[in-house]
């Protein structure tokens, strides 16, 4: 075949899933990664629409064509029977998963729900590779099987560059000073990433920057600051930064999100082009120095980014299963006031919060003093003289930041948006005096509540205007019900 027609086969395929064959055999590296038992082949007659790995059967197998080299990523429907992560005991199961017979990634499945979820897998020759999945050492005692529907591998074209450079994470286990070398499988799961990218000083470079969601943080922010002031009591942190060429080739040694939120240069280990990570701190701060016989590792897909106008939160919006995570993992760690109530500070049951997303900006400062903060406010249609704010009356819980925002309201137990009279924003100083800057909001990008099941409803509630803020007139309708 000519170089120009083999070119054009190449240029048919990219992006699409690559060809999964069944394994005739086990490999003696996939055998050998197994927990005592010989690893089992999926049988050439089968098609490999659902796999099946048993806490003491044997690993699975299966095989797939790469039609060219590259990143690959593998995408399933997930689920764990017997599985919750609101149970202690049953917080989660762990699958291991291998590419001929390298253990690349780990998989927690901390839900009976079915879920989709999408890992990497690391650069992959043109040819025949084999994926191994065993059940692992961290899951939780409840944990007996776990199912993956759909298994497809495949090497996205357009988001190569990203995938080369994302972030292997190393799973927290408390090292030097001991502790669960297994922690990430019951708590500060790590759940999905993106990344963003932007041009560098370079012409021709470009940044790329990757982000990753956990389900909580045991430690920094704590948990009424974490949904007043972000709206969400996941966290999420930049991990990484690095710049590359024209060519995808980084230039100069990335940067990393160290330990008290500092910025270092990565002095770590690269497995390709890929820096290895880890979350060593309670709150997700990331090192480059890995602990020994770290046994976790997380290669998710960042092959994903964010539209630049949006909270980092909409990456939450899309992946629903995150806000059911982060509200199962409050419960079960006894961080939910009970019964829920708005009037105090302490986080009650998350489906009583309405989640919105707001974007501002805050003006030039006409004196001396702290500069202003928004908080939001909701009235409803059976209290309008009660209204319930974002930052229960703390200033230092106000929205700071400009650009898109999100935070959340705490309301009585029960309320829907047929309840909710109007959206308001509130500016106020967050410090000692008032500048004087003027606040302007533009728009309420998303409102909704949490249903059964701790899954977002519709969003219905959305504004766009301008409602500027000042120290004469602080207050302004954003939303009111029709």
């Amino acid at each position: 075949m000519s170089s120009r027609a083999r070119s054009a086969v190449t240029g048919a395929l990219l992006g699409a899933p690559l060809v999964l064959v069944p394994a005739a055999s086990p490999s003696a590296s996939a055998s050998a990664m197994s927990t005592a038992v010989p690893a089992a082949a999926v049988p050439a007659s089968a098609v490999v629409s659902t796999l099946t790995v048993d806490r003491g059967g044997p690993a699975r197998t299966f095989a797939f064509t790469a039609d060219r080299d590259g990143e690959a990523v593998i995408s399933f429907t997930a689920a764990a029977p017997g599985v919750s992560w609101a149970r202690t005991g049953a917080e989660s199961a762990v699958v291991a998963i291998s590419v001929d017979g390298r253990h690349v990634t780990d998989l927690v499945v901390p839900s009976s729900a079915p879920t989709a979820r999408s890992l990497g897998l690391g650069a992959v020759k043109r040819g025949e590779h084999e994926v191994t999945l065993r059940f692992a050492r961290g899951s939780a005692p409840a944990a007996r099987r776990v199912t993956l529907a759909g298994p497809a591998v495949r090497i996205p074209e357009a988001d190569q560059v990203a995938l080369r450079h994302a972030p292997v994470l190393v799973g927290r286990t408390g090292w030097p000073f001991g502790g669960d070398p297994y922690q990430n499988a019951t708590t500060d799961l790590p759940l999905i990433a993106w990344h963003d990218s932007r041009p560098a000083t370079t012409p021709g470079h470009r940044i790329i920057e990757y982000s990753i969601v956990w389900s909580n943080e045991d430690g920094g922010t704590d948990s009424p600051a974490l949904m007043a002031r972000w709206g969400r009591t996941t966290d999420i942190e930049w991990v990484y930064r690095v710049e590359v060429d024209a060519s995808g080739r980084r230039v100069a040694p990335g940067v990393y999100q160290a330990p008290q939120h500092l910025t270092f240069t990565f002095r770590g280990r690269y497995e390709g082009d890929h820096p290895v990570l880890q979350t060593c701190t309670s709150n997700n701060n990331l090192c480059d120095v890995i602990s020994p016989d770290a046994p976790l590792r997380f290669l998710l897909d960042a092959s994903r980014t964010k539209p630049a106008d949006r909270a980092r939160e909409v990456v939450m919006d899309r992946e629903p299963w995150t806000y059911r995570l982060m509200a199962q993992e409050m419960t079960r760690e006894g961080k939910i006031e009970s019964p829920s109530d708005p009037a105090t500070k302490a986080v009650g049951d998350q489906r009583a919060y309405l989640f919105v997303e707001i974007a501002k900006s805050t003006g030039a400062a006409t004196g001396l003093g702290s500069a202003p903060g928004v908080a939001l406010g909701v009235r409803l249609k059976r209290d309008p003289g009660t209204l319930y704010r974002s930052d229960h009356g703390e200033p230092s819980w106000s929205i700071e930041r400009d650009g898109p925002a999100a935070t959340t309201v705490e309301l009585p137990t029960g309320t829907t948006i047929a309840d909710i009279a109007s959206v308001e924003a509130v500016r106020l100083p967050v410090g000692l005096g008032d500048n004087g800057a003027p606040a302007t909001v533009t728009a309420v990008n998303r409102g909704f509540f949490l249903r059964t099941g701790y899954l977002p409803g519709p969003s219905a509630i959305t504004w766009s205007g301008s409602a500027t803020l000042t120290r004469q007139s602080p207050t302004a309708v954003l939303w009111r019900a029709g």
